[in-house]
């Protein structure tokens, strides 16, 4: 199994251990559609990116994170824009994004219901046959810019930064798990029991 991409059956225990509360109200309506707080509600692109600049202001006053703020929010500002993009009419149930942060913890929380990467990919990858090479494909192969779901792309730039900067992520989608840590090229992609909908994102420093 090459060294981009190693499965492993154990929990992601550290990760799990340290999310937040807010990370948990993603996940809930990623799977569930529980109500959540307007103030983390994206229904529109227009809405996030005005959001996305409030944070970056705040980043870039955080002693904590004021070397990673422009990072950081390209980081979150690409997973959230995927998932706008790539469901643009095509939303299955609720259209819109969440995206939540919390400085103090150093986290940001994006998650959508939207049709997810699998689904996505196999416009131009038919050949795919689960969540896992699903993830694997969109973090690791370049797709060509020919095609009409370059999805996977920008999520090459997000991990081409976490290996280079002291910046960590989860993301889920389907049944699929990935964990990525800075310094480190590996991908640890694992199958989760609980399967949501669309992709969920959790993003530390």
């Amino acid at each position: 199994m090459g060294r981009n991409f190693v499965i492993l059956k154990k929990d992601v225990q550290e990760i799990e251990k340290n999310s937040s509360s807010l990370f948990k109200i993603a996940k809930k309506w990623a799977v569930t559609r529980e109500k959540i707080p307007d103030k983390f509600y994206c229904q529109n692109s227009a809405i996030f990116q005005t959001r996305l600049v409030k944070m970056e202001t705040l980043l870039q006053k955080d002693k904590n994170a004021k070397d990673l703020f422009s990072l950081l929010t390209s980081i979150a500002g690409e997973i959230g824009n995927n998932s706008f993009d790539h469901n643009l009419g095509q939303w299955p149930d609720i259209p819109g994004i969440f995206f939540g942060y919390d400085l103090n913890k150093k986290q940001i929380v994006l998650a959508d219901r939207g049709l997810g990467i699998l689904q996505t990919l196999k416009r131009v990858r038919p050949a795919l046959k689960n969540h896992l090479e699903a993830l694997k494909t969109a973090f690791t192969e370049i797709i060509s810019g020919r095609s009409p779901e370059s999805r996977g792309n920008g999520l090459k730039y997000v991990r081409h930064v976490i290996v280079k900067y002291p910046i960590n992520l989860v993301f889920e989608t389907g049944n699929a798990k990935l964990k990525l840590n800075n310094g480190n090229h590996n991908l640890i992609i694992e199958d989760v029991m609980e399967s949501i909908n669309g992709c969920l994102a959790l993003i530390t420093w």
